[in-house]
């Protein structure tokens, strides 16, 4: 008789505690049903997965979150395996497709409450708002960003504006609410505003003969638009040019590596990536982290295309040991945090302790020219990649910039992970002064 084939034995907390770090262990599972996988961090906690295959015949990880205990993990496990098992081949388009619709579901609750007030009285807050509306339900990122800038620097700064009938404001009305920005010197946040003032009211003038445009707007019925007129803010959109030295920027991740944690990880995890635009590391989340790839995914909807473009970042293994040290094991789901994953950071949160890195380097003589932002800091890293050799195809790439032309939207499918891997590489060699 021939040997009995072994028999996976099943998780256990003691099998869990004897990991090493990156190790990987599974609970057994029938075949076609996926399993569950535990993978121990750097920290000593555990990060769980989902492990199936997808209708094209590829492996996929989906993680379950850290922070939970085996009897947890395992349920989460299950009810993704029930579902698979189901007819749900292909769970993370699925479990994307419910986020998806959980998030057009709020839109449209925020619809209703607009068209209830566009009943009582159309006024300038119900055509901000509905502008807001229809940019989240077009995938414009910026949406949070707007309603933000508009609910702070018009509903609250000009209540009694903000209540009057839209089609009764003049450009006389809206000069003041630019004016008051602008004589507080945040000329840019002025000229945001008054772009955000005029693409609004030219939404709802436009949405008379727009299909597609949100209800809301197309029955306030407006045909003219008021902020047309507003002139652009002097000073407002001048270019920075700063971007630091090879000796600013070792100096600079000196200084980040010496930070405690989680601020440490945060800038480390910032920089090793490239210096990704703040807000789309902010929405990442561990279903974004691809352990098999060692990767990141994001959506960048900049610009005016209406479909977010997939931005896929490698991941080296200093950034992937800084994801895992912001995580710290616990449940959270945001990968970009100061918080444990609750949240994720976005600017404000990075550019304060850029700053105060900054302003340190100053007061220590390491810095040759002014204190730099955040925005400097993805400026350094394109510019000091053009230095080391690196194409501008790949930047951009690496960046996600410039990727609007014909070329690169209906011909360019090269998919540049090993080249942006390399580049990666490369900064890592410039921050650290690695000669090798």
């Amino acid at each position: 008789m021939g040997k009995k084939a072994a028999v996976q034995a099943m998780l256990t907390d003691k099998a869990l505690r004897a990991l090493k770090a990156g190790e990987w262990a599974s609970d057994p599972a029938a075949r076609g049903a996926g399993r569950l996988q535990a993978r121990k961090l750097a920290g000593g906690d555990i990060a769980w997965y989902y492990r199936h295959t997808t209708v094209d015949g590829k492996r996929d990880a989906l993680p379950l979150g850290t922070g939970l205990d085996l009897k947890a993990a395992r349920k989460r496990a299950g009810d993704l395996s029930r579902r698979y098992q189901a007819g749900e081949r292909d769970l993370r388009a699925v479990l994307e497709a419910e986020q998806r619709e959980a998030e057009r579901e709020r839109a449209s609750a925020t619809a209703a409450e607009i068209a209830k007030a566009m009943r009582e009285d159309g006024t300038l807050g119900v055509l901000l708002l509905a502008y807001c509306t229809q940019l989240a339900r077009d995938g414009k990122v910026s949406a949070p960003k707007v309603e933000k800038s508009i609910r702070l620097h018009v509903e609250q700064a000009w209540p009694k504006l903000w209540a009057t009938p839209a089609a009764d404001v003049t450009p006389d009305d809206l000069l003041p609410v630019i004016s008051r920005l602008a004589d507080m010197d945040k000329l840019r946040e002025a000229d945001k505003l008054r772009s955000y003032l005029t693409a609004a009211y030219t939404a709802a003038v436009s949405a008379r003969q727009n299909a597609r445009a949100l209800p809301a707007l197309r029955e306030l019925r407006i045909t003219a638009n008021p902020a047309r007129d507003l002139t652009a803010i002097e000073g407002a959109s001048k270019a920075r040019d700063r971007a630091l030295s090879v000796a600013e920027l070792r100096a600079y991740w000196q200084r980040i590596c010496a930070l405690a944690e989680p601020d440490a990880a945060l800038l480390k995890f910032h920089l090793l990536t490239g210096a990704q635009r703040v807000e789309q590391l902010a929405r990442l989340t561990v279903a974004d982290r691809d352990a098999d790839t060692g990767s990141i995914r994001m959506l960048d909807g900049k610009g005016r295309r209406r479909q977010a473009r997939v931005h896929v970042v490698p991941l080296l293994q200093s950034a992937r040991n800084a994801a895992d040290t912001m995580q710290d094991g616990k449940l959270g789901v945001h990968v970009f945090t100061v918080d444990q994953g609750r949240t994720g950071a976005g600017y404000y949160v990075l550019q304060h302790r850029v700053r105060n890195v900054a302003l340190a380097m100053q007061e220590a003589g390491e810095l040759d020219g002014a204190v730099f932002t955040v925005g400097d800091l993805r400026r350094t890293v394109e510019t000091r990649l053009a230095a080391a050799g690196v194409g501008v195809d790949v930047r951009a790439q690496l960046q996600s910039h410039g990727l609007g032309g014909v070329q690169n939207r209906h011909y360019d499918r090269h998919n540049y992970a090993e080249e942006k891997r390399a580049a990666l590489e490369t900064l890592q060699r410039i921050i650290q002064n690695d000669q090798g």
